[in-house]
């Protein structure tokens, strides 16, 4: 089963995808945020093209594990996609929401010891992280 993950910002949003075993993921594109609907249509149309059955919201915690305005943010966008998902015809598709606490740090450092220029690691560090999302994901249900 394909899982879709989302690593959701204000300005961006990385998405990155399992393989049918739902053993790997890699990282597919980085949304540039323009509007709910433009982000949720792009999101429903990548969930269709790559057959995911579910989508794994990536949810900024803080280091206590206590709610921040972004967790709100994050919270309220997978509640939107939920809905669109269900009045798409795609209610068979879960949205599930998992500690990303660590993962963008976790994810510049992967892209520094590869010896990325900060520029380039800009342009990449949210799809990384819903990469990193996503595998830890598939690794605590496994």
């Amino acid at each position: 089963m394909r899982r879709l993950a989302l690593d959701v910002g204000d300005a961006t949003i990385g998405v990155a995808l399992s393989d049918e075993l739902g053993i790997t993921a890699r990282g597919l594109f980085t949304i540039q945020r323009t509007d709910v609907k433009s982000d949720m249509r792009k999101i429903m149309e990548t969930v269709k093209e790559e057959g995911a059955r579910a989508v794994v919201v990536g949810l900024p915690l803080n280091l206590d594990g206590s709610d921040s305005v972004q967790t709100q943010k994050t919270r309220d966008f997978a509640a939107k996609l939920g809905n669109r998902l269900r009045s798409n015809a795609m209610a068979d598709v879960d949205v599930v929401l998992y500690d990303e606490r660590f993962t963008t740090k976790m994810a510049e450092r992967v892209l520094i010891e590869a010896d990325m220029s900060r520029k380039k690691r800009a342009k990449i560090i949210d799809k990384q992280a819903a990469v990193i999302i996503l595998q830890s994901y598939l690794e605590s249900v496994r």
